[in-house]
């Protein structure tokens, strides 16, 4: 069925009317997802990649019309649920997607819910703001919408059913040594410790030798230049938190799926780096609802930092796409679709 002419679209990129009424409870149920899947033992940004026959390699998902990757909270929604599912693509798309595709969603097949933000104003703060001659102040909210893999249709493109070639392991090594000299981090090597040093902004990792496996430094440097991202000259992140409080956890959550995606993009099998902080981010997930969504949306950020400083032979498409917080122009189409 051909598109509506997109002038027959109402613009919901700023509303001004009351936010819906389910707005929060959409960032409740995204974080007892994630509290239900750490009390398990289960760390939802680190997937078991590999364990089922059939399942997709390691890599970001990504819109299959589009070709866009998702970000943010959704990369670790569809993560979740392709695993769950076994599905052998990271391929999605949502109903409308499929059709003008040439395919369908199969009758019966249940879609996995992903979202994007959205900002309103109330009718009281714009009264306030005119009356005081401000700009009024919108609220940030989540919306959600549906999407499918590729599995789960029939009749699209046979391409869009072969699960890509995972990234060549023979480009690993060059390609994450690319990125620690492009990016233009002090990175110093030597001792037993990994850490950022914000004092002088300088990365400290123990010699590649000194690791087990080879790849484990790569999965360690990920995770300390994630830190070093939040500088206040780069992203400025807030740093203020010390060691074993709320403010540290939230900045180790970003650092840890920050790394967890740069690795996925670079065809390195993420790994849970600090474990131990596990409580820690219970605590945290448990106290504030939308802690989760948040830190995703600045560990994509990070993770786009990153790979961005890759030179051009090297790219690959990384975390950055259609995500909680940059879908707002596409979100109105894309929400429709699966209506």
């Amino acid at each position: 069925m051909a598109r509506r002419p997109s002038s027959s679209r109402k613009p919901t990129a700023r509303r001004t009317e009351a936010a819906p009424e389910q707005r929060p409870d959409l960032y409740q149920r995204i974080t007892d997802t994630i509290i239900a899947q750490l009390e398990q033992g289960r760390v939802p940004w680190v997937q078991p990649w590999g364990d089922l026959p059939g399942a997709a390699a390691v890599g970001m998902p990504r819109n299959a019309l589009t070709e866009r990757a998702y970000s943010g909270i959704n990369v670790m929604l569809l993560w979740g649920s392709g695993m769950a599912a076994g599905y052998p693509t990271q391929r999605w798309l949502t109903f409308r997607q499929a059709r003008a595709l040439g395919g369908s969603v199969r009758r019966g097949e249940k879609g996995t819910p992903v979202v994007y933000a959205n900002r309103f104003t109330p009718e009281q703060e714009r009264a306030r703001a005119s009356q005081a001659g401000e700009e009024a102040r919108s609220i940030a909210f989540l919306k959600q919408y549906t999407v499918f893999n590729a599995a789960q249709c029939d009749g699209l493109p046979d391409g869009l059913y072969v699960p890509p070639p995972p990234p060549r392991e023979d480009l690993i090594e060059p390609r994450f040594h690319a990125l620690m000299e492009g990016t233009g981090l002090t990175i110093h090597l030597g001792g037993q410790r990994a850490f950022y040093r914000q004092a002088d902004d300088a990365i400290v990792l123990p010699p590649p030798q000194s690791f087990f496996e080879p790849i484990n430094f790569h999965r360690t440097a990920a995770h300390e230049m994630s830190h070093a991202t939040g500088a206040a000259h780069r992203l400025a992140r807030d740093f203020t938190g010390r060691y074993g409080s709320e403010g540290y956890a939230r900045e180790e959550l970003v650092a840890e799926i920050s790394a967890a995606y740069v690795c996925a993009s670079l065809g390195i099998v993420p790994t849970v780096r600090h474990a131990d902080y596990i409580a820690n981010w219970l605590e945290v997930l448990r106290s504030d609802p939308r802690a989760i969504v948040q830190a995703a949306s600045l560990a994509s950020r990070s993770a786009d930092w990153l790979l961005g400083h890759l030179p051009p032979e090297l790219a690959v498409d990384g975390a950055g796409g259609l995500d909680e917080g940059d879908e707002e122009d596409a979100a109105p189409a894309i929400e429709r679709e699966a209506a």
